[in-house]
């Protein structure tokens, strides 16, 4: 893979931990959850079947390694979920979307509190 030329804008904290994405268990349980679901989980949540490509975590990690390795915190997602819905849901602390009655998914959204 290239390196990027756009600046990373992670904290030096999370800079810490990007080196766990290269450690032989994180790859094999990124092949398990890819084995075990190959689709995007988010794509399929509209009835769309994507190749998932990522396997994010549903509770970002912040250096906990527990929450970094458990197989119950990985998701399948496609590139493009990962890198514009999920990382904007990352931002604002909660899930972006409602039900049908126009409810926020997200019991931490503030319009909860």
């Amino acid at each position: 893979m290239a390196e990027s030329t756009v600046a990373d804008q992670r904290s030096a904290e999370a800079k810490q931990y990007r080196r766990w994405y290269q450690l032989k268990v994180w790859k094999a349980a990124r092949a398990t959850q890819l084995a075990h679901q190959p689709l995007c989980e988010r794509c399929l949540q509209d009835e769309i079947v994507t190749e998932a490509t990522v396997v994010n975590h549903r509770l970002p990690f912040k250096g906990n390694w527990q929450m970094f390795i458990d197989p119950s915190n990985h998701e399948s997602t496609c590139e493009p979920h990962h890198n514009s819905l999920i990382q904007r849901e990352e931002r604002r602390g909660h899930v972006i979307g409602c039900d049908v009655d126009g409810r926020p998914l997200d019991p931490h959204h503030p319009w909860n509190r």
